[in-house]
């Protein structure tokens, strides 16, 4: 199919106000103010390189401030500042030995794997550096400066999750280990306040009790033998009583949705969290949701909202303990209908799935977990060439899983998949994804560089067949992550496409609009060392006859000046409607939703 390709490039010579003094210098080491409670990184720690790598696993290099810049206001001081836990005065004289013990041997594990350089994929400097460094909670700030005028249909809020550390990492760090932060606009015409508050997750309200990270960071510790040692630790401090292991260890850091008048904030290593927007605009966490104890096991960061049904889906995986797969739905008041055990031989990183209008698209691919695989020394998380990668079709109103239909797919590795619909005609599911390669390199260090590349799967139901095509032709391939369809008709088939486009990988220089059909890509370069992150589309009028008549909302951080703003883009013309200048820094994040408030209590 033909594929042209049209570009539009914002530029402006502002951005938003205060941000942190981020760099200052000795003579014995580079240090860097990331917004950590407690101290500085120093770089020289953890074997930093001179040109640091401001990526997962890219030789991209930060952009550093020429200037100095005022420090931001922490909040909730007497939260971050507490030095010790509380129940510590109450901890029995075997309680305080262990505890002396255990840090004496963890400090003895850190001291050695100091003497080994740290792959980039777990490598602080390299992980969260630039403008994915943390930031501190910012109270709410009203009365925001707007350039241009916000369409009147945009009235709500706006939140989007993210991954941001509170303390400074002891030993390895992924970007996807971070503590949950949401950040909140809200939009009443052209008055808007921001504000953002760490999700209050049980680890996170025992570490900042502690003063210290003390849980396992599941990507950039749990790996070879150090990271056996390191779920020892954890369980022993468990088993003394020091710390609470039994209820939630998850970071809340991916996924945000509006459910049930209820904003959830998830990852897939725990139940969700409900923050909550108060009257006057600032966050607050609500707690662990359980769905009013219907819910038992994890739920999976991306979990589909019916456009139609108002019903909500979603999975739960093990890595551990058979069935490693689950799948259930909420009707829209939010009563839980039973588990269906979907059965895999091996448990499978289930990050994403899909709907239909009848269905559930569910991926069973090569990466996969593999805990045997720390005692010979690697990560956990791996790559299985032996494996066959497939899709499973299965009933949305399935009472179990014996009418699971699987596909085969080869080399269809996709970490997201952007929307799915049936075409009876040809007995055929649909899948919109991006396929990437090598498909673990986001987890494991690399020589190849990464691909990402937007792809159409076809499911043949009758025949066992599949077909993968990509959908933008060669001559434009580029990086297509993070995004989405217009949310008012997932699972039915759409034309267009809203995606990030990650380069220089991973950051996002700006995002695409996709035609499904041709191929055809348009392109908004936010321009002049700007980058993004995930375009949030939001439809202008739910009843609109043209499926792209509505806004993009995305996050943008201009590198040079080191400050944010959240610009709106109409998606009919790709042109600049207005710009928030926001308070503070916005680091580079994940993924983000979009309501209206509909009740105080939520």
């Amino acid at each position: 199919m033909a594929a042209s390709s049209t570009t539009t490039t914002y530029s402006s010579n502002w951005a938003s106000a205060q941000s942190p003094q981020l760099f200052s210098f000795n003579s014995s080491s580079l240090r860097v103010d990331l917004g950590f409670t407690s101290k500085s990184i120093s770089l020289k720690r953890f074997n930093a390189r001179a040109k640091i790598s401001c990526a997962l696993q890219s030789p991209a290099v930060p952009h550093f401030p020429k200037q100095p810049f005022q420090a931001p206001i922490f909040t909730k001081e007497d939260a971050i500042n507490v030095p010790k836990i509380a129940e510590q005065a109450q901890w029995n004289l075997l309680q305080r030995a262990a505890a002396k013990a255990l840090e004496l041997v963890e400090d003895a594990l850190v001291s050695r794997e100091r003497q080994h350089p740290l792959p980039k994929t777990v490598d602080p400097s390299v992980q969260i550096a630039g403008n994915f460094a943390p930031v501190p909670e910012q109270p709410v700030r009203h009365s925001l400066p707007v350039t241009g005028t916000i369409p009147d249909c945009i009235r709500g809020v706006y939140v989007r999750n993210g991954a941001n550390p509170l303390f400074e990492p002891v030993a390895g760090h992924h970007l996807f280990d971070g503590d949950g932060m949401v950040h909140a606009v809200t939009i009443n015409g052209n008055s808007v306040s921001y504000a953002c508050r760490f999700t209050e997750t049980r680890r996170l309200i025992q570490e900042r009790k502690l003063g210290r990270p003390i849980f396992p960071r599941a990507i950039g510790e749990l790996h070879g033998h150090s990271g056996i040692a390191r779920l020892l630790l954890f369980y022993a401090r468990g088993l003394f009583g020091l710390i609470d292991h039994n209820n939630g260890t998850g970071v809340a850091n991916a996924g945000l949705v509006y459910f049930n008048r209820r904003v959830l904030a998830m990852s897939e290593d725990d139940l969700p969290y409900q923050v909550r927007i108060t009257p006057n605009g600032d966050l607050e966490t609500i707690g662990r949701y359980d769905f009013n104890d219907q819910l038992r096991s994890t739920m999976i960061a991306h979990p589909k909202l019916d456009p139609v049904s108002g019903e909500l889906f979603a999975l739960s995986y093990d890595v551990v303990k058979k069935p490693y797969l689950k799948y259930f739905r909420f009707s829209p008041d939010g009563n839980k209908w039973p588990d269906v055990e979907i059965p895999l031989d091996v448990p499978t990183m289930m990050h994403d799935f899909a709907i239909t209008k009848n269905y559930v698209v569910i991926p069973d691919q090569q990466v996969v977990f593999k805990l045997q695989e720390m005692v010979r020394g690697g990560s956990p998380v791996t790559y299985d060439k032996n494996k066959k990668s497939r899709f499973g079709i299965l009933s949305k109103n399935a009472r179990n899983a014996s009418d699971i239909i699987w596909v085969e797919s080869h080399n269809t590795f996709c970490f997201h998949l952007w929307n799915a619909w049936e075409e009876p005609e040809s007995d055929e599911v649909v899948v919109i994804g991006s396929c990437m390669t090598p498909p673990d390199s986001i987890f494991n260090e690399c020589d190849e560089n990464l691909k990402s590349i937007l792809s159409e799967i076809r499911l043949n139901l009758k025949t066992g067949i599949s077909t993968c095509r990509p959908i933008v032709q060669a001559s434009e391939q580029m990086n297509l992550e993070i995004g989405m369809v217009n949310r008012n008709q997932l699972g039915r088939k759409t034309r267009y496409v809203y995606l990030a486009i990650a380069e220089p990988w991973p950051k996002v220089s700006g995002f695409a609009k996709v035609d499904l059909s041709t191929g055809k890509v348009q392109k908004f370069i936010y321009g002049d060392q700007r980058y993004g992150g995930e375009p949030y589309f939001l439809p202008r009028d739910p009843n609109s006859e043209r499926e792209d008549d509505g806004y993009i909302l995305a996050f943008v951080h201009d590198e040079k000046a080191w400050k944010s703003e959240l610009q709106i883009v109409n998606t009919m013309n790709l042109q600049l409607e207005a710009s928030v200048k926001l308070p503070s820094r916005v680091p580079y994040g994940f993924h983000g939703t979009f309501y209206v408030d509909e009740s105080e209590d939520h």
